[in-house]
């Protein structure tokens, strides 16, 4: 959602701005990522941390 609202699509990000395919499955798939990726997404669509992601706790 935050990507529609900036006007930037998966190709610009990987185009543009030099992110890897594999990092956005990663994200489309909810897989880790780092939090260094977690801070270039966040300024490619200048946005804030809780803007692209959540914290879900696991029951153990």
């Amino acid at each position: 959602m935050t990507m529609k609202k900036r006007g930037i699509t998966q190709y610009a990000l990987i185009k543009n701005f030099g992110i890897s395919p594999a990092q956005i499955t990663r994200l489309k798939r909810n897989e880790s990522v780092s939090t260094h990726t977690i801070d270039v997404f966040c300024g490619i669509l200048d946005c804030n941390v809780e803007d692209i992601m959540e914290h879900i706790k696991e029951d153990k």
